[in-house]
């Protein structure tokens, strides 16, 4: 292991003792992870808060159990070896373990970290990139999941320049990053989002912004070349109305009240329902990898992509940034930083 700074062999983290908003996060003093053999520890300068580590805190749906632990958090796994919550990171490259040539010590990166609601942690090498300089600390560490996740829906759909696209749940983390992305390829861009948050998505590049509380959008004429629907819940048949002869549906996400699946049975019966139709519909399952972290740092360092902070919070108050992201209040992205200063 290759570092420049030795640091504590404790650090401090946001540890998830068991499912539930109520009093299931701690701050506890852990032992500092070690990088093995592919891995970097990275000093945490900011944690991004995303809608997978709100899932991971309330154990919802509860077949995510079965990967996680069935009647309490499982240490590893989603979490750090100490139990530490946290996925998205931005910080400093403190040591590399063996077999990494991409990073040295000193270096500042972004990208995913198991347990990076923490002072350290550890992360593939293979799911860091370098962070562009246009872009704080935290608005570093919010891109990495949502980033991806955005980035693969439009290349699913094909979103080119002049491509028609609707994007349902345009004020969240992956919306408001998929609005920009897709604005930035040349696509004709109509933003779906509550009320309160159209002046602000209108910002991000969007052709046209609709208050889906005052008129439904899937009810108009108009025909998309991709609809991206990461609000979830929108019945197939209406998204199907709206769509070109040979258009295409990326399902990102469903934020629906099911216990047991959180709604992810009806997207797995319309991908059979669409087998033979012209229309497709795509299940998106987000993949961590370096070139897209590096295609959107790209895109960062080209203008073309700012992620929208709503809100930051110390390490301290995880739970209460936590807490703002279920509220449904949240437009854009938060973060945790572990320097008040940033």
């Amino acid at each position: 292991m290759s570092q420049t700074e030795t640091p504590a062999p404790t650090m401090l983290a946001v540890v998830q003792d068991s499912y539930g908003t109520d009093g299931s996060l701690r701050v506890a003093e852990v032992e500092r992870p070690v990088p093995g053999p592919g891995q970097v520890l990275v000093r945490v300068r900011a944690a991004g808060v995303s809608r997978a580590t709100l899932h991971l805190l309330t154990g919802l749906p509860r077949v995510m159990r079965l990967a996680t632990g069935i009647r309490r958090p499982r240490p590893r796994g989603f979490y750090s070896e100490a139990g530490a919550l946290g996925l998205d990171v931005c910080g400093t490259v403190v040591a590399v373990g063996p077999a990494v040539n991409q990073f040295e010590a000193g270096q500042e990166v972004f990208g995913i970290a198991r347990g990076s609601f923490a002072q350290y942690a550890v992360a593939a090498a293979d799911r860091l990139a370098l962070v562009p300089t246009t872009l704080s600390a935290p608005q570093a560490a919010v891109l990495a999941e949502s980033g991806q996740t955005a980035l693969q829906a439009l290349d699913a759909a094909s979103v080119d320049a002049g491509t028609r696209v609707l994007v349902l749940g345009a004020s969240g983390g992956v919306g408001s990053l998929a609005v920009q992305l897709a604005a930035a390829r040349g696509a004709e861009v109509t933003a779906v989002c509550s009320g309160a948050k159209t002046a602000t998505v209108a910002g991000w590049g969007a052709s046209r912004v609709v208050d889906y509380t005052a008129q439904d959008v899937t009810a108009e004429d108009g025909r998309y070349d991709a609809v991206l629907d990461i609000g979830g819940g929108t019945p197939l048949s209406r998204l199907r109305r709206v769509l070109t002869a040979t258009g295409t549906i990326v399902f990102v996400g469903n934020e629906t009240d099911q216990v047991w699946t959180g709604g992810f049975g009806r997207p797995v019966r319309n991908v059979v329902r669409m087998v033979f139709a012209r229309q497709r519909f795509v299940m998106l399952t987000e993949r961590d990898n370096r070139d897209d972290l590096e295609r959107l740092a790209q895109a960062a360092s080209d203008g073309q992509l700012v992620p929208h902070l709503h809100a930051t919070f110390p390490l301290a108050r995880a739970a209460d940034a936590l807490a703002e992201l279920a509220s449904g209040a949240v437009c854009g992205k938060v973060a945790i930083v572990t320097d008040e200063t940033q």
